[in-house]
């Protein structure tokens, strides 16, 4: 037979062991209350000769009443959200705004389908809740956490007057980098947009496409790119990713006789795509193409310095943590709204003109 464990310490041993208080002991283990160093040093000997680690982060979340968590909400796999350099920056501020809590972060898929994650907005153990990501299903998360009445901030997304939003001007940045392109001479003009609709959708910018669009970053870029060229057709991609980039321009570019001289991609991700697809057709960026992003971001692999509306990615998440610290402290959130900056590279230029 295996002889029995020994019982796991507890504070009480520790308190016992180092001459003091148990609730000495616990403020000794906090930081939180006046004791002196030689107490607290005191203390955390004994802790160390008993092989006492601490007390239960479980048991002092229940007193509390919180679990040192704050979500957050990914619109796709956690997988293809670490692919993406925005969200990864994003990510980082978020930490960088919710440090004065000392909370963990929870990360959450949404992505649709039910049953895929074991741990769902419906349920997670969260004190908070940041939304990321542009998502067609902003809607959908926004009403799950009001059931559970759970504090909620979004970067980006129509949330309705009680919750704070981090925003970014999206329809007018599109517009400055449309209005730049028109500069150039162009005319002929094609969009790829980020999911519209909650089935992420791929294909054309169908009006029927359009009426059931749920997303309201893309709807607002694919507004300020037609506020410049109202006839602008394109086509709809199922996430931001390269993949999704390239198999878009693959239909736009399809026809030598009907192809645009620029497309305007609603990511950097996309416009990578983008761009691979043309120079699978032998064409030249940006002679034959001028490519333009949104996002300001280095992609790997792209030999390119993407013309791009550049977006505070990291300063975005910050502001949505400090949100979540806001509400939690019992003050009114504060909404946000950041500025892009259009950076001209190397793959915007006039368009060629037909030999003749």
């Amino acid at each position: 037979m295996q002889p029995d464990a020994a019982p796991r310490p507890t504070l009480a041993d520790v308190a016992a062991r180092a001459g003091v208080s148990q609730s000495t002991a616990s403020l000794a283990f906090s930081g939180s209350g006046p004791v002196s160093d030689a107490t607290k040093e005191r203390v955390l000997a004994a802790a160390s000769e008993l092989g006492y680690a601490g007390p239960d982060p479980r048991a002092r979340s229940l007193r509390r009443g919180r679990s040192g968590i704050v979500g957050v909400v990914l619109e796709e796999r956690v997988r293809a959200a670490f692919l993406d350099p925005v969200k990864i920056q994003m990510l980082d501020g978020i930490s960088e705004g919710i440090a004065p809590l000392g909370a963990g972060l929870l990360l959450l898929t949404d992505t649709g389908v039910a049953g895929e994650s074991a741990v769902s907005i419906e349920s997670a153990p969260v004190d908070a809740v940041v939304l990321i990501g542009c998502s067609p299903r902003l809607a959908v998360s926004i009403e799950a956490l009001r059931r559970r009445g759970i504090p909620a901030v979004a970067i980006e997304g129509d949330t309705g007057e009680d919750l704070p939003e981090i925003s970014i001007d999206n329809l007018q940045a599109t517009r400055r980098g449309a209005e730049y392109l028109r500069q150039l001479g162009h005319t002929d003009v094609a969009i790829v947009t980020l999911p519209v609709d909650a089935a992420r959708t791929r294909g054309p910018l169908t009006d029927e496409l359009l009426r059931s669009s749920t997303a309201a970053t893309a709807s607002q870029r694919l507004a300020g790119a037609r506020e410049i060229f109202p006839e602008a057709t394109g086509r709809s991609a199922g996430a931001s990713s390269i993949e999704e980039g390239l198999e878009a321009a693959r239909a736009l570019l399809a026809d030598p006789a009907n192809r645009p001289t620029a497309i305007i991609a609603q990511s950097d991700l996309l416009a990578a795509g983008v761009i691979q697809a043309a120079e699978e057709l032998g064409m030249h960026v940006p002679g034959d193409l001028s490519v333009l992003g949104f996002d300001g971001i280095r992609v790997d692999g792209l030999q390119h310095d993407l013309t791009t509306l550049a977006q505070p990615s990291v300063a975005k998440g910050r502001a949505a943590g400090e949100a979540v610290v806001q509400m939690l402290s019992g003050e009114p959130p504060e909404s946000r709204c950041f500025t892009s900056t259009l950076h001209v590279g190397d793959t915007t230029a006039p368009p060629r003109t037909p030999a003749g």
